[in-house]
């Protein structure tokens, strides 16, 4: 099934844990703690909370902005852009609806960053990849994707009991990616 299939058909808590996921693994670009958006996965466990806890890690991410703000290479800066819009479009009120074109919106936005950051060649548009064409994708857009249906079907086929193992795929690809701006500082030095 593809991921533009797997979230037509995913619940809120889905939705939810899939826009999040990608903004998590993001989070690098906006110069944000690797916690701070722990307890937002926190709330996706206990069903409360959301807007107090998404306000808070908004509040956060701001203030890390500045220090991640001196990306001086266009493919970073438009990377950041992506991740702050992400951010700013989080639901306060995660209804089925919002969280559905959230999550939609992370989805192309994550693959998006993944393929302004990624060295190699590779020319799948974003829209093919997330329906299936695989062919001629960079590898690290291919493991974005990989990740991306990963939680998706983590958190469809065992609902809060997924989400441990979705937040360790996160943890995974934010790793990756901080590993890969990290480079292409040290790269630009």
């Amino acid at each position: 099934m593809s991921l533009v299939d797997l979230i037509a058909q995913a619940d809120e808590r889905a939705l939810a844990a899939s826009g999040l996921a990608c903004l998590d693994r993001c989070v690098p670009l906006l110069g944000g703690d690797d916690e701070v958006l722990r307890p937002l996965w926190a709330s996706l466990v206990e069903g409360h909370d959301w807007e107090q806890r998404l306000t808070k890690a908004r509040s956060e991410l701001a203030a890390g902005q500045d220090s991640a703000a001196d990306a001086d290479c266009a493919s970073e800066t438009e990377a950041a852009r992506l991740a702050r819009r992400m951010l700013e479009a989080v639901p306060a009120e995660p209804s089925a609806d919002a969280l559905r074109r959230w999550a939609d919106a992370c989805s192309v936005a994550a693959l998006q960053i993944h393929r302004l950051l990624d060295p190699a060649d590779g020319d799948a548009p974003v829209a093919a990849c997330r329906e299936g064409r695989t062919d001629r994708m960079p590898p690290l857009v291919a493991a974005e994707l990989r990740r991306q249906v990963t939680v998706l079907e983590l958190v469809t086929d065992h609902g809060a009991g997924g989400l441990r193992r979705a937040l360790d795929v996160s943890t995974e690809g934010r790793r990756v990616l901080r590993a890969v701006v990290s480079r292409r500082a040290r790269g630009r030095s």
